[in-house]
């Protein structure tokens, strides 16, 4: 496949799993463990923001203690070396595929070293620690500081640009996601519609892998640098 051809790839949970970030949905999940409602919607934050703070601070710190694995850092060489279009949709809410070198990139779920202020709208990187008495940077009102995470019930971000890219796409590819999160579980059907290649690559079966023309199943961090390698060999 030529390398000016325009590829849009989603990367779920289990591109990060093999680095040790926990995910959310398995078996051994985070909502196995926590009440999904009390930490992450905005009803949960109303009624006890310390609990939440609390949670994400700990998810926050967590990021130091994981790296980058196979996976991530050959999405980096892919998006390196192709001339066309390129967009990397992530749903996960760590950092690492920046840490791997991936710029062309946009977090549909938020970012973990983000806040967003309430009050005023302010987004900004954040690092350390943040509570109920954290002042907003820009607006200094107190109270308002949370995650810029998308909780249950809140809009994805950047879905405008990330459907204009799914409708111009010639190559889709998911990776390591279930296929049961909305919107995001029907971008294979959009990409689809719009004439694009669909392939999945996923440790197993995910729930919509009917939707897919092509699917590879194994770990991420072995499948999809070979699919890569292959990629920009034009053996695809």
């Amino acid at each position: 496949m030529a390398t000016e051809r325009s590829i849009v790839i989603l990367t779920g949970a289990g591109v990060s799993a093999e680095s040790g970030v926990d995910t959310f949905r398995d078996r051994n999940g985070l909502w196995s463990k926590v009440d999904f409602r009390a930490v992450a919607t905005p009803e949960g934050f109303a009624a006890d923001p310390q609990r939440v703070h609390a949670f994400y601070n700990a998810r926050r710190r967590g990021l130091a203690g994981v790296e980058p694995n196979a996976a991530h850092l050959a999405l980096a060489r892919l998006e390196a070396a192709w001339q066309g279009p390129f967009l990397l949709v992530t749903q996960n809410i760590d950092d690492l595929h920046e840490r791997a070198g991936s710029e062309r990139l946009v977090h549909m779920h938020g970012r973990l070293a983000a806040m967003l202020c309430a009050n005023c709208g302010e987004r900004r990187d954040w690092r350390g620690d943040m509570g109920v008495e954290t002042p907003c940077p820009a607006c200094r009102s107190v109270g308002f500081v949370r995650p810029d995470v998308v909780w249950f019930g809140e809009m994805p971000h950047h879905m405008e640009r990330i459907y204009a890219a799914l409708n111009a796409a010639d190559l889709f590819v998911s990776i390591g996601t279930s296929g049961a999160v909305y919107p995001a579980a029907q971008f294979v059907q959009e990409a689809g519609r719009a004439g694009a290649h669909t392939v999945e690559l996923n440790l197993e079966p995910s729930e919509g892998v009917g939707d897919f023309a092509e699917a590879i199943h194994g770990p991420a961090g072995s499948v999809v640098p070979r699919f890569v390698e292959d990629l920009i060999a034009g053996g695809r």
